[in-house]
């Protein structure tokens, strides 16, 4: 179905990263192909040779023949082309055109015309294999993470496209919300879809996956079968780059803390509404200093808000923070704190990386506060970004970005909503080395993640929110990687059963 005979690709602004060189692929009916490589080997610049975006919408110099049943895609007008390929990328608010989940569901049936009869057939049926009922009629705006993926895979499932390509699906989700993208994928299985999917996470789609495909400075470096890549040892993975097969059982690599300062929080609250329920409801918790507290808790369990409140970011929040025997208002905690959101495109406002850095910092001495940015900007691997315009990188090098900020803040509480969405192991370990660091430095950190290599990598404290109160908080030791392993085990067996 999908042929790539010696193709190479470089985008107009001459960033080596991402381009791709003599590419030779073929891809046959109802196969499902998983693409990995470290953040820049390409991945998803394949992705976008596959469903029509290059050359119509991203611009370069294209060699070599992508072809679809024997056409070339290039002389395939886009609309003919969304017929036949659907997609899914990183982050589903980048394709979503209305405001409420059914008119997005049927958007792209509109788009072609369809009668309405047929789009509510399509409806209807989208819904039922999806199990989408409960997420029809709602505001786009008030979904979860999850569910946005979820509504994202059903505007793609209405088109009954024959293939359907899927860019960092995961990138965003808890394990919950994997297992469901995991019936998603083997519904389309199932249907026969062909199914081309650019991922980091590797554990729940491995065992799905006919084919993986490896790609490394823009060339296939080696095509697995699924049996061949599931025998690689946990050492040739990570030598390659490429996330755990079984991130669960890990072994914690963090020292544990030996500090005896205490943070304490005080009738901590959060409501949205005037009389309605409480988002954070924290009466008292006290919390070591200078640890990195690993916050855990499923899509919804009230982990962002818990962030804004300890950030004082806001106005409805009430509580007491005390830490160094000073008491902090909610107003007061602006000044200690710093965030880095999940979605990093709301905190990037300047028109270079360097600058985005030097935002952060106090200003004084702009000589000492370059020489600064550009030594955080090197340990975080974006040396070579530094005059690029924040907007324009990609999604993993925009989240480093964001770290790079808060770590140029010298701010004293740090907290982080999911920082290794969309990064590879190497670059992962390159935010754990940080986060370390600024914990030596004295800083107390809270990391909100999904991300089980992560914690084992650099978490010494768990904190285990749900329904906005805290149900357990342990240190890294035997009984916390105890609960720890409980709560992923409990989510991976529901992925398991998916399969």
């Amino acid at each position: 179905m999908i042929e790539l005979k010696n193709v190479s690709f470089s985008y107009d602004s001459h960033d080596t990263a991402s381009q791709l060189q003599h590419i030779d692929l073929t891809i046959q009916d109802g196969e499902t192909v998983l693409l990995c490589g470290e953040s820049g080997c390409g991945k998803t610049t394949l992705t976008r040779l596959i469903n029509g975006l290059i050359p119509h919408y991203y611009d370069g110099h294209l060699e070599g023949q992508v072809l679809l049943d024997g056409q070339a895609l290039a002389a395939l007008p886009l609309y003919d082309i969304a017929r036949r390929i659907g997609s899914v990328f990183q982050n589903p608010r980048t394709q979503f055109y209305n405001v409420d989940t059914t008119s997005e569901i049927v958007f792209g049936c509109e788009n072609m015309g369809m009668p309405v009869p047929e789009m509510q057939r399509r409806l209807e049926n989208t819904t039922r294999a999806l199990h989408l009922e409960n997420l029809l009629n709602r505001s786009l705006f008030a979904l979860s993470g999850g569910e946005k993926q979820k509504i994202a895979c059903a505007s793609a499932d209405a088109i009954q496209p024959d293939i359907i390509v899927l860019d960092e699906p995961s990138s965003n989700l808890d394990i919950a919300a994997i297992s469901d993208l995991t019936k998603v994928i083997r519904h389309w299985q199932v249907s026969g879809k062909t199914i081309v999917i650019a991922e980091h996470r590797l554990y729940y789609l491995v065992p799905l996956a006919d084919r993986i495909v490896y790609l490394k400075d823009g060339r296939i470096a080696r095509i697995f079968t699924r049996t061949e890549f599931q025998s690689l040892s946990p050492q040739h993975l990570s030598e390659m780059g490429l996330r755990a097969l079984d991130p669960f059982r890990l072994t914690p690599q963090a020292e544990s803390d030996t500090n005896d300062a205490t943070l304490h929080l005080q009738d901590f609250s959060l409501a949205y509404e005037k009389r309605g329920p409480n988002v954070v409801d924290i009466p008292a918790l006290t919390l070591p200093q200078g640890a990195i507290i690993g916050i855990i808790g499923h899509n919804g369990a009230g982990k962002s808000s818990f962030a804004r409140c300890l950030c004082g970011l806001d106005k409805h929040a009430q509580g007491i923070l005390t830490m160094n025997g000073q008491t902090y208002t909610t107003k007061q905690r602006l000044l200690l704190s710093y965030l880095v959101m999940q979605d990093v495109n709301h905190q990037l406002f300047t028109e270079d990386v360097l600058d985005e850095l030097l935002l952060s910092m106090d200003g004084r001495n702009e000589a000492t506060d370059k020489e600064k940015a550009r030594a955080i900007l090197h340990d975080l691997g974006l040396s070579d970004r530094e005059q690029r315009h924040p907007m324009s990188l990609s999604g993993g090098e925009k989240q480093r970005v964001a770290i790079g900020s808060a770590i140029a803040s010298n701010k004293q509480l740090l907290v982080f909503d999911e920082p290794t969405s969309g990064l590879d192991y190497r670059h992962m370990l390159e935010v754990a080395h940080e986060l370390q660091t600024l914990r030596a430095m004295g800083k107390t950190l809270f990391i909100i993640t999904h991300d089980p290599e992560l914690i084992y990598q650099c978490c010494t404290y768990l904190l285990f929110i749900q329904n906005g109160r805290v149900l357990w908080h342990s240190p890294m030791n035997d009984e916390g990687c105890q609960r720890l392993h409980a709560f992923f085990t409990d989510a991976q067996a529901t992925v398991h059963d998916a399969k």
